[in-house]
């Protein structure tokens, strides 16, 4: 009885086998936390040996600091959306605040609180943090600043008003781990409320325009 022949496995590119690596360390990171990413573990996901993940990242916690990286990139990717660049700005940054507040990036938001946790201890990852923080506030600072210019916002200090809201976000995300939240009106739409007060907006109005 003869066997069949098993199909020839195609080699991936260098580039490409690295990028399937950081993706799938990012996916374990979002489900279950950095903590669980180790070079056995996302072998297993990949269905490899752990050698080859090795030869890509000799040390696991450079895949941690990659993986954080890259969910935090894609994040801020789908927040601020290049196509949505020709709207105007309260208009995106009414779908950035709706966007990141309404829960649908709940994972996102406990990942952020696990990465400042972890990064304590881990310089390589304290460093992507500090560096995903400062991208996102600039991106932020610098569309606050579209909008003044444009009369769409009122503010002498837009880089003032993307660090206010920002750390109403992360406040409210520092809840991320919690399934008994405090259930009261404040806490509804409040960094989209402290937006539009910052910024010289009637209350509701960023909704709207999202």
């Amino acid at each position: 009885m003869t066997s069949r022949p098993q199909p020839a496995r195609s080699r991936k590119l260098p580039g490409e086998r690295r990028a399937e690596i950081v993706q799938t360390a990012a996916g374990i990171a979002l489900e279950e936390g950095l903590e669980r990413i180790t070079l056995r573990r996302v072998a297993d996901e990949l269905g490899v040996r752990p050698g080859l993940i090795g030869h890509y990242f000799p040390a696991a916690d450079n895949l941690v600091s990659e993986a954080f990286s890259h969910a935090a990139t894609k994040e801020r990717e789908s927040l601020l959306p290049c196509e949505e660049q020709a709207l105007p700005a309260d208009v995106r940054l009414g779908r950035f605040l709706v966007r990141l507040t309404d829960g649908e990036y709940q994972d996102l938001s406990r990942l952020w609180l696990n990465a400042r946790h972890v990064s304590r201890f881990k310089p390589g990852l304290r460093a992507a943090v500090r560096t995903q923080e400062s991208v996102t506030r600039t991106a932020l600072a610098d569309l606050i600043e579209e909008g003044r210019c444009t009369g769409a916002f009122t503010t002498d200090d837009s880089l003032g008003a993307a660090l206010h809201i920002l750390v109403t976000v992360d406040g409210l995300g520092a809840y991320a781990n919690d399934d008994t939240q405090v259930d009261h009106p404040v806490l509804e739409d409040m960094a989209i409320a402290t937006a539009e007060r910052l910024l010289g907006l009637a209350r509701g109005t960023l909704r709207d325009r999202a």
